[in-house]
């Protein structure tokens, strides 16, 4: 058998499987979009984290901080997020328990008495802006 015509049905099954795969994942991620329902924590694909107040046909309104409602198209969702889930077990310490000395700006001067500060840059003075 000609050897072309092996790398050439071999090309043709790698391109065959790649687009059965990619089309798998645009059918996943269109029943995806589909299934949107209002009280679902969502990331755009710009990186927007909201809940799902509505879902009208290819609109999606999501609410990002209490009462500001953006409206997306449901392509621009890429996926459902979890809320994270808190840790009852943690000590989380009490900052009024903390041990740690209290640090105040205004408790030491930011130069030295007696100290001027020089600029720095042009000294000639030619590249005046």
């Amino acid at each position: 058998m000609d050897p072309l015509i092996i790398i050439l049905v071999i090309g043709v099954a790698a391109m065959w499987f790649m687009s059965r795969r990619a089309r798998k994942q645009q059918q996943a991620a269109a029943s995806f979009r589909d299934n949107l329902q209002p009280g679902q924590e969502v990331m755009t694909g710009s990186g927007l984290f909201g809940t799902v107040v509505g879902v009208e046909g290819d609109v999606v309104t999501l609410e990002s901080t209490p009462g500001t409602e953006t409206r997306w198209l449901k392509a621009a969702i890429a996926k459902v997020v979890e809320p994270p889930v808190e840790d009852e077990d943690e000590d989380i310490e009490d900052p009024e328990d903390s041990e740690t000395d209290e640090f105040d700006v205004t408790d030491r001067p930011l130069t030295d008495e007696g100290t001027t500060i020089e600029p720095f840059g042009d000294e000639d003075g030619k590249n005046k802006n």
